[in-house]
């Protein structure tokens, strides 16, 4: 099927009996150009089906005026929460997101990149997936100059700019948390050790352990995709050890709360028998019964900075080249962790 012919500004002159550079102008909103005949330019685009070459115009001005913004998955309330801090940031200032995910593939993540530097973004947000290991697509925004910065799961590359929480810390205070419970033979679930977020926080829990006397025991460590699945297979992998765990500490509350749900169904009491933390701080946490002790990662405010320094720099309003910016996070404690009153 022929697709019809592109509406031009030269079409919506002839229909209107003006000049081309007047529709130009109008569509502007060209303070030289009366109300009226805005008014009737833009009715006719409508009606006509005109459709503005930004792409062009980019061009010839240099630069989009949007930001791209590359996740490892969209389905998380921590990264849903990052991109709304992002937007109320961007849109701020007059710039639009374009997002994709790299669904934790690092040739996805590649694809991606090459689109978003295609697509002529003014910079680049990014966090990143857990296969990536080599960072070489990463040299055609270098090339161009173009602001890089790294959110989360993040790596140090020069010129970059990471946002990140303080991951060891945070592993190490909810591990010394169940600890201060009683906890001594504590399962830790993980993500993949490539990524930052996840070897910071086993770091964290081993320290808490060493601190504390207690011996690591690398059976208690479970690495998977830290789905509701892959938290319920933990669950059953624990009630089939011949000595159970007293405390479970998970890098994500998804996890950590379907470990809840299967334990509580083999008669397991929470927190009585198996002491749980979690980490994000997801709406989920508060749902499930008893309610999730967990670490507060504040996605919104994440987003916001990341947003507002890339912008910034974009602008030359940096105050310096920060490395690495380190957002604070909080341990929440409820009910699901505490053995003692």
């Amino acid at each position: 099927m022929n697709r019809p012919k592109e509406i031009t500004i030269y079409d919506i002159a002839k229909a209107l009996n003006i000049s081309p550079a007047t529709v130009s102008r109008g569509l502007k909103d060209h303070p030289g150009i009366k109300k009226d005949t805005k008014k009737k330019i833009h009715k006719a685009a409508l009606k006509m089906g005109y459709q503005q070459n930004t792409f062009a115009s980019n061009l010839r001005r240099k630069n989009s005026n949007t930001i791209g913004v590359i996740v490892p998955r969209l389905d998380s309330y921590f990264m849903s929460s990052v991109i709304a801090g992002m937007e109320k940031v961007a849109n701020g200032a007059g710039y639009n997101l374009i997002i994709s995910q790299s669904q934790e593939s690092s040739k996805k993540e590649i694809e991606s990149t090459k689109t978003m530097f295609n697509s002529r973004v003014d910079g680049l947000l990014i966090s990143l997936s857990a296969e990536t290991n080599n960072f070489d697509h990463f040299d055609s925004i270098f090339k161009r100059r173009l602001p890089l910065i790294f959110f989360d799961r993040v790596v140090e590359l020069p010129h970059c700019t990471s946002i990140v929480i303080n991951n060891e810390r945070a592993g190490y205070d909810a591990t010394a948390h169940l600890i201060g419970q009683g906890c001594k033979r504590i399962v830790h679930i993980t993500g993949s050790l490539n990524r930052n977020v996840y070897a910071d926080r086993l770091k964290g829990y081993k320290h808490a352990l060493s601190e504390n006397q207690i011996a690591f025991d690398p059976s208690l460590i479970f690495t998977n995709n830290l789905s509701d699945k892959a938290g319920a297979e933990v669950a059953n992998e624990i009630l089939r050890m011949s000595k159970l765990p007293d405390g479970i500490f998970a890098s994500n509350d998804t996890s950590a709360v379907a470990c809840i749900r299967e334990l509580i169904q083999a008669g397991i009491k929470v927190p009585q028998d198996i002491a749980v933390v979690g980490f994000n701080n997801d709406p989920i946490s508060k749902v499930i019964a008893p309610n999730l002790t967990t670490i507060h990662y504040p996605g919104e405010e994440m987003g916001e900075l990341a947003a507002n320094t890339l912008i910034n720099g974009l602008k030359n309003l940096s105050s310096g080249n920060l490395n690495t910016m380190v957002i604070r996070h909080e341990l929440i404690i409820r009910q699901s962790s505490l053995k003692k009153s």
